[in-house]
């Protein structure tokens, strides 16, 4: 879904309004944290923490090159 929204000064910052049927599929509200990612492609607005993602990323890494050892360490 693609919409076009338009920034608005929000004190020293600009802020963007989220069309209600955007929040909804994505199940953002009121007080929800989002984070902005800088992208070649430009900003990337998501409601999933980046550096969370990098650490599931690193325990799949760690998981599948140590599986022996951790199941043993399981038992």
């Amino acid at each position: 879904m693609i919409k076009e929204v338009t920034l608005r000064p929000y004190g020293g910052s600009l802020g963007a309004t989220l069309p209600k049927a955007m929040t909804d599929r994505l199940n953002l509200s009121a007080g929800d944290r989002a984070y902005a990612v800088e992208t070649e492609q430009g900003i990337l607005l998501t409601p999933y923490d980046p550096d969370f993602l990098r650490v599931m990323e690193a325990e799949a890494r760690i998981s599948k090159r140590y599986q022996n050892a951790l199941q043993e360490l399981a038992r």
